[in-house]
C-alpha cells in the first residue's frame, strides 16, 4: 500500500511540474506575441508615414504601394503571404489604438493572441469610446477562464447588448452574403459550404443530426435467432429494466426507460421448417460489426444529401421526415413586445435579429418565462403556461452548454449531474444540479477531478493537481447591466404575453 501511495505522489509531482511549466512556457508565449503585435504595429507607422510622404512630394503613384512594399518584405521574412501580414497589421493597429488594456494583459501573458482576436473581431466595431471601454472590461473577466472559442460567442452577444443598434446593421448586411460555394477536393470528393442565417444553419445541424442517430440505432439493431443475424423490423419499449452496469458509476438523469429490446414477433419466416414465433427463442440485440456503421458524421453527410436532391430523406425511409429541428433562443421580454432592440439569443451561437425570434416564439409549442436578476444575470425563476419539470427548464436557461471548463457541448446533449451524488445526500435542486456531457461526466467520477457548487450557479472544479478552475453559467458571463433594467424595475410587469 506504501508503495502504491509513494508512485501516486510521484506521478502527481510530475504531473505539477508537467502543468506548472505549460502555464509558464503559454505566459511566455503571449509576450511575444504582443512584442510581435508591437512590431506590427511599428510596420504599420512606417507605411503611414512613406504614404504622408508620396502625398507631400505629389507622387503619381498608386496609393497603397508603401504598404505593399513594406508587407511583401515581412511576408518574405515571415514565410507568410502579404495579404497574410496586411490583415495582421490591422489587427494590431486596432488593437493598440482601441483596445489598450487587452494588448496590456496580452504583453503581461495573462491572455493569449487567441483571447484577444475574439475580443478584437466583436469589439472593433464598437465606435463608441465609452460603450467599447465597457465591453473591453466584461471581456477581459470572462478572459480570465473562458476559452477561446467560448470567449468569441460570449464576445458576440455582449457587443450585441453593448450596441444593439449596431448589432442589428451588421446582421442586415451580413444576410446579404448568403451563399453556397463549391470546393473541389480529391480522390472524388467536393466541400459544399452554406453560408445562412444563423437559426437556419442550427437548425439544419440538429434536425440531420437526429435523423443520423435514428438511422445509426436502426443500423446497430440486429436480431439473432437460431444462430443466425436478421435485419429488425420493429423496435418496442418494454419498461425499465437493470443494464449492465459500467465500471464506473455514472449518475445522470434522463428521460425515458433504460432499455430498449426488440418486438416479440419479428418478421415472419415463409422458410419450410422454421418454428412459430411462440417456439422461438426471445429475440436480443447485437451490434453490426464497426466496418459496416456509419458513423455520425457520414449519416450526417448521406441524409443531407437525401434531403436536398429528392426534397425527403428518401433512401433512410419514411419515419425520419417526421423528425423536427430543434432551436433554443431567449427573447427580452420588451424586445418581444417591441419597446427595446436588445437583441434575442440563440443557444450556442449568439445574438439574432428580433423579427426571426419573434416569428419562432409566436409558433412554438410552448415557451418558458425566464426571470434573471438585474445585477448578475443569472435567471431567478422560470415557468411556462405549458408546466412541464420546472428544474430541468431552470437549469437548461442557467447552463446552455456542459458546466466542464473550455467545453462547448449543449445541455440537451448532456447529463444533468448532481454535484453531490444522492446517494450521499446530494439534493435534487438547482444548487446541486448542473449539465455535464458525458465524456466530462465520466472524468468528474472516474478520475481525481472534483467539482463543487459555490452558490449563483458558479462551479469550482478541483484538478488532480489541486488548481481550481472557476466556471460561471454564459447567462451570468455576457450579462449587460443596461437602463433596460432599470425600467424594468420602475414599471411592475402585469404578467401579459408580449406576443
Amino acid at each position: 500500500m506504501g508503495k502504491r501511495a509513494d508512485n501516486d505522489d510521484a506521478g502527481r509531482t510530475a504531473l505539477e511540474r508537467v502543468v506548472a511549466d505549460v502555464q509558464t512556457t503559454r505566459s511566455r508565449i503571449a509576450r511575444l506575441q504582443a512584442k510581435e503585435a508591437r512590431l506590427l504595429t511599428d510596420a504599420a507607422d512606417i507605411v503611414r508615414a512613406r504614404e504622408q510622404a508620396r502625398r507631400d512630394a505629389g507622387r503619381k503613384t498608386p496609393h497603397d504601394l508603401p504598404l505593399r512594399e513594406i508587407s511583401a518584405e515581412l511576408g518574405a521574412a515571415m514565410r507568410l503571404s502579404d495579404r497574410t501580414v496586411q490583415a495582421r497589421m490591422s489587427a494590431a493597429s486596432t488593437l493598440r489604438e482601441s483596445f489598450a488594456a487587452t494588448l496590456a494583459q496580452l504583453r503581461e501573458g495573462r491572455i493569449d493572441l487567441a483571447h484577444a482576436s475574439a475580443i478584437v473581431d466583436a469589439g472593433a466595431s464598437i465606435g463608441d469610446p465609452t460603450m467599447r471601454e465597457q465591453y473591453e472590461r466584461i471581456m477581459l473577466e470572462a478572459a480570465g477562464f473562458e476559452t477561446p472559442p467560448r470567449l468569441r460567442a460570449i464576445a458576440r452577444v455582449v457587443a450585441a447588448r453593448i450596441d444593439p443598434d449596431l448589432a442589428e446593421e451588421l446582421r442586415s448586411r451580413a444576410v446579404g452574403l448568403r451563399r453556397i460555394r463549391l470546393i473541389d477536393l480529391e480522390d472524388g470528393m467536393a466541400r459544399l459550404l452554406a453560408d445562412l442565417p444563423a437559426v437556419l444553419a442550427h437548425a439544419i445541424f440538429d434536425r440531420l443530426t437526429r435523423m443520423a442517430e435514428k438511422e445509426r440505432d436502426a443500423e446497430r439493431a440486429v436480431v439473432v435467432s437460431d444462430g443466425e443475424e436478421r435485419e429488425s423490423t420493429a423496435l418496442q419499449v418494454v419498461g425499465d429494466a437493470e443494464p449492465s452496469r459500467p465500471a464506473v458509476p455514472i449518475e445522470g438523469e434522463r428521460e425515458g426507460p433504460s432499455l430498449i429490446i426488440l418486438e416479440a414477433g419479428v418478421a415472419e419466416s415463409s422458410r419450410p421448417g422454421e418454428r412459430s414465433a411462440g417456439d422461438r427463442q426471445a429475440p436480443r440485440l447485437t451490434t453490426r460489426p464497426r466496418s459496416e456503421e456509419r458513423a455520425l458524421d457520414e449519416l450526417r453527410a448521406d441524409i443531407f444529401a437525401d434531403l436536398v436532391l429528392t426534397g425527403a430523406p428518401t433512401g433512410h425511409g419514411d419515419v425520419l421526415a417526421s423528425i423536427r429541428a430543434e432551436v433554443q433562443i431567449t427573447v427580452p421580454v420588451l424586445t418581444a413586445a417591441g419597446k427595446s432592440n436588445e437583441p434575442a439569443l440563440l443557444a450556442g451561437y449568439g445574438p439574432i435579429d428580433r423579427a426571426t425570434a419573434c416569428e419562432l416564439a409566436a409558433g412554438a409549442p410552448g415557451w418558458d418565462r425566464v426571470m434573471f436578476h438585474p445585477h448578475s444575470g443569472l435567471p431567478m425563476a422560470v415557468d411556462r403556461y405549458r408546466p412541464t419539470a420546472a428544474l430541468r427548464r431552470f437549469l437548461r436557461a442557467r447552463d446552455q452548454r456542459c458546466r466542464f471548463p473550455g467545453c462547448p457541448h449543449r445541455p440537451k446533449r448532456a447529463d444533468i449531474d448532481h454535484t453531490i451524488d444522492r446517494a450521499k445526500g446530494g439534493a435534487t435542486s438547482d444548487d446541486n444540479l448542473a449539465h455535464i456531457c458525458r465524456r466530462h461526466h465520466t472524468v468528474k467520477h472516474a478520475t481525481a477531478w472534483r467539482v463543487r457548487q459555490l452558490g449563483g450557479g458558479v462551479l469550482e472544479w478541483i484538478s488532480p493537481t489541486r488548481r481550481r478552475y472557476v466556471d460561471k453559467p454564459t447567462s451570468a458571463v455576457q450579462f449587460v447591466p443596461s437602463s433596460v433594467f432599470a425600467r424594468l424595475l420602475a414599471a411592475p410587469y402585469d404578467g401579459a404575453a408580449p406576443f
